[in-house]
């Protein structure tokens, strides 16, 4: 696909149509890097567990952290010795 680079303030781009960034799942943000003559824009790759330690500690200061089931036991498990 051909595409025309324009101007944009300072700087030039092109305009990437929707159904390609939607393809390639690209919304907010993405990964561009430059490898040899050809320009890459993926989608950035996140950890799965980002951000979980700052969503721990917000729920412990608001005291959202309680837990959720109640404590489940067996029968005889008084008597047992650990």
């Amino acid at each position: 696909m051909q595409v025309s680079i324009r101007k944009m303030g300072n700087s030039q781009g092109i305009l990437i149509p929707k159904p390609i960034l939607k393809q390639l799942g690209l919304v907010d943000v993405a990964d561009l890097q430059v490898n040899g003559d050809v320009i890459e824009i993926r989608p950035l790759k996140r950890n799965a567990r980002e951000g979980w330690a700052q969503d721990s500690q917000r729920l412990a200061a608001t005291g959202d952290d309680a837990m959720v089931w109640p404590e489940v036991g067996n029968e005889g498990d008084a008597e047992l010795v650990w």
